[in-house]
């Protein structure tokens, strides 16, 4: 498979990184001398020093000859164009990065007039991912799986004493769930049965959606207080507009604070059931002034990771229960569990998920990156070509760092052993440490090599 990505920004530069791991053919272009010589250090793939736009050297490129262009330039109208000269040309499928919100409501027009078949909004993806774990009322929401059969929630044990200091083997009720892995002080443990859970450990856990509800209601009251009705937004991003549009949608009473005077007035003529503050939101005794203490949900979506942090921080230490942080620097994720920060989100991965759940395809359906980007999660339809069919988990001999958390049969959930065995058209969700990707695809690598094609290398099979 061909991809070409424009633009080698933290998007594209995420893009290609996960790509050139799956022996995808990527070629990256952006006009910045610096980003192109970064990329060159530090990733396999064939780099262009040039001007996207620029309708030579997309045909110098052969375009005709990719199955595959991402914009993701800073700009959306250029990410419009480029995807449009690119479908023109002769590429096969094309997706664009757009964040405007005033593009939103004429998605439908843009991708039929321009020729792209797929548009990712970082900004409005981070607010639903937010709005997910407020509003379901998990410590952190992964994804769903098999049409919403496996769910997947991750959530941290400091105020579970029924968790902390046993072991895994220990834990009650827990035969119909998995714990995939522990995030502890930045890094990522597979766990096994003689694996003692610590204060301040964040569980991943894998179960059938009942299954997950039934754990969220059996400690929901170890890990939230109660249901969020009042949030407070720090900034007004596209991400706080989004968020405060959703959850007062929801009935739920929302303050957003932002020092930009313009874009109070311009949110306050969109937002007319969100609390407008004009005000610098790093401000304490603003803060107190507009009872911080009192709210259920703190979020931090500035353009400034330090400053999210920071008030998360703060509005924690004022009792919060709930603290959210908007990061885009992938250093930051190891020092969220010691900070006391519920989670923090960043753009870059969840746009990263969407786009690859879109390359892949076919056999591989859905795809949730975790961990600071570290781990993924992965549902993967099982063709009957595969040499993993008919074994069993221990016949199998996966490496550490790759579990099988559920089979769906038949339409039944299964939480697997060692002596589950996998069959032909089952629904795999699989846990992977991103190192462990290559050895994951040599596992589902069929006889023929005609189903790899299709998931990982497909040239011809893109939707």
């Amino acid at each position: 498979m061909k991809v070409m990505v424009v633009g080698a920004g933290k998007l594209g530069y995420k893009l290609a990184e996960s790509m050139v791991l799956e022996d995808i053919d990527v070629t990256v272009i952006d006009n910045n001398p610096k980003v192109i010589n970064y990329v060159n250090e530090h990733l396999d793939v064939l780099t262009v020093l040039a001007n996207g736009i620029d309708i030579n050297i997309l045909r110098e490129l052969d375009i005709n000859q990719y199955n595959l262009l991402v914009a993701a330039t800073d700009s959306d109208e250029t990410n419009t164009l480029i995807c449009s000269l690119a479908n023109k040309l002769g590429c096969e499928k094309t997706i664009a990065r757009i964040r405007n919100p005033e593009y939103m409501q004429q998605l439908d027009f843009i991708k039929a007039e321009m020729g792209i078949d797929h548009i990712v909004n970082p900004d409005l993806a981070t607010a639903q991912a937010m709005e997910k774990y407020l509003l379901k009322n998990y410590s952190f929401y992964s994804g769903e799986f098999a049409s919403g059969k496996v769910r997947m929630i991750d959530f941290n044990i400091e105020h579970i004493e029924e968790f902390i200091g046993k072991k895994l083997a220990e834990l009650e009720n827990f035969d119909r769930l998995l714990i995939t892995a522990i995030s502890r002080d930045g890094d990522i443990i597979i766990p096994d049965g003689s694996t003692q859970l610590l204060s301040n450990d964040t569980i991943h856990v894998i179960g059938r959606s009942d299954d997950i509800s039934n754990l969220n209601n059996r400690f929901s009251h170890d890990i939230t207080k109660k249901d969020i009705e009042r949030v407070m937004i720090l900034g007004g991003s596209n991400i706080g507009f989004y968020l405060a549009q959703k959850l007062s949608g929801a009935n739920i009473s929302v303050t957003l604070i932002e020092k930009d005077k313009e874009k109070c007035q311009e949110l306050s003529e969109l937002l007319s059931d969100v609390l407008i503050i004009h005000g610098d939101g790093t401000d304490i005794h603003l803060l107190e002034e507009e009872r911080i203490s009192t709210m259920d949900a703190f979020v931090g979506v500035t353009g400034y990771d330090e400053e999210n942090l920071l008030m998360a921080l703060m509005a924690k230490q004022s009792g919060v229960p709930k603290t959210i942080s908007k990061i885009s620097r992938q250093n930051y994720t190891k020092i969220i569990d010691r900070l006391g920060i519920d989670a923090a989100l960043n753009p870059i991965y969840i746009t990263a998920s969407n786009i690859l759940k879109y390359i892949r395809g076919g056999k591989i359906v859905s795809v949730s990156l975790l961990i600071g980007g570290d781990g993924e999660v992965t549902e993967i339809i099982i063709g009957k070509d595969l040499p993993i069919v008919g074994k069993t988990l221990e016949e199998l001999k996966l490496p550490k760092g790759i579990i099988i958390g559920a089979i769906v049969h038949n339409g039944k959930v299964v939480i697997p052993n060692g002596k589950s065995v996998i069959h032909a058209n089952d629904r795999i969700v699989v846990f992977c440490l991103r190192e462990d990707l290559p050895t994951l695809k040599m596992f589902f690598k069929s006889h023929k090599g005609g189903v790899l094609s299709e998931l990982w290398n497909r040239a011809k099979c893109v939707r």
